[in-house]
């Protein structure tokens, strides 16, 4: 019995044990948040690239009346990011969370979640003050991200749900590709489509946040970033995020953002093209494999090999018979 009890009193003392130990590491870290999510702008007026696009919200900010919209353009311009910059301008933070239901459409993209979420969420009545008095325009907002994945059948829906819901609710569909809309969504929306972001516009805001983070890198590396994202802003904070966490207190490098990005390093793409008009077909093959073994996706080498043929100097009837071939691959790739 003495020693149930005592087995009984080790244990009890333990997590106070623990617990003293853990006092002086039980300190709150900051959260590691993306750069993407950190750097993502405030306000309208932070929204680069898109003037068309920011004057005409400032007007309509001014004016706290918002039409139906639909932001269109190639992945990482600023769509999403222009839309809550201007929900968060028009209600503040009191009333954000409140006021704006925020969907991805290629996760929940049904029929049925049009139905019940969107449709529920836009027969809410709002008020048109703030808690503090101050005016708040009389509507809320419904964002639905990457809209093209939706079903034929929950498009036809959300079409009635605007209709009826006019009066307290605003719609923003976000998309890729605008002809994946349907004709009568697209006529009850302001459509403007967002370009990919210049290459200056990009190196500044890159050179912005290395600044910021107090990262060490080259002008190269920049160049680097730049020319891999293809106007994609996103993509390239995610690759600069990538290389300062791998290389820690180092210089970040084109090599490194080389790597990250899983590109093809160009002198094995010149000695594969010197092969193709050259070589055997044997060396072929062996340096066809060598380049899978590695890692490189197919896609990608198609992709290189795309642009680097473009500067060759060869006829305009050889470039066009090696695409020729090059879009059938491509094709059977995607079967």
């Amino acid at each position: 019995m003495q020693a149930f009890l005592k087995g009984a009193t080790i244990q009890t003392s333990r997590p106070q044990k623990d617990k003293v130990t853990a006092g002086p590491s039980g300190e709150k870290k900051a959260k590691a948040v993306p750069w993407v999510e950190k750097y993502r702008p405030k306000c309208v007026d932070e929204v680069a690239f898109q003037d068309e696009v920011v004057t005409v919200l400032k007007k309509s900010l001014e004016g706290a009346d918002l039409p139906n919209l639909l932001f269109y353009g190639p992945p990482g311009t600023g769509k999403t990011s222009t839309i809550l910059a201007a929900a968060r301008e028009l209600y503040g933070p009191e009333l954000y969370r409140q006021r704006v239901l925020e969907l991805n459409a290629s996760d929940e993209r049904g029929i049925q979640v049009i139905r019940e979420k969107v449709k529920n969420f836009a027969q809410l009545t709002v008020a048109g003050t703030h808690p503090n008095g101050k005016p708040c325009p009389p509507f809320k907002i419904i964002i639905l991200d990457e809209a093209d994945s939706m079903t034929a059948p929950a498009q036809a829906a959300l079409r009635r749900t605007m209709e009826k819901e006019s009066r307290s609710t605003r719609f923003c569909l976000i998309c890729n590709y605008i002809s994946r809309i349907i004709e009568p969504l697209t006529s009850r929306c302001s459509k403007f489509r967002f370009k990919p972001l210049a290459s200056q516009i990009q190196e500044e805001r890159l050179l912005e946040i290395c600044d910021k983070e107090k990262l060490k890198y080259t002008k190269a590396s920049i160049a680097a970033l730049v020319q891999l994202s293809e106007g994609d802003l996103r993509k390239a904070i995610t690759f600069l995020q990538s290389a300062a966490r791998l290389n820690a207190d180092k210089e970040i490098t084109d090599q490194a953002i080389i790597e990250i990005a899983g590109v093809i390093p160009s002198k094995m793409i010149d000695k594969l093209l010197q092969i193709c008009f050259r070589g055997t077909f044997e060396k072929l093959e062996v340096a066809v494999r060598n380049m899978v073994n590695e890692g490189y996706a197919a896609t990608q080498i198609l992709s290189q090999l795309h642009d680097c043929i473009l500067e060759k100097d060869i006829t305009d009837e050889q470039k066009s018979a090696i695409f020729e071939k090059m879009a059938v691959s491509v094709f059977y790739g995607l079967i």
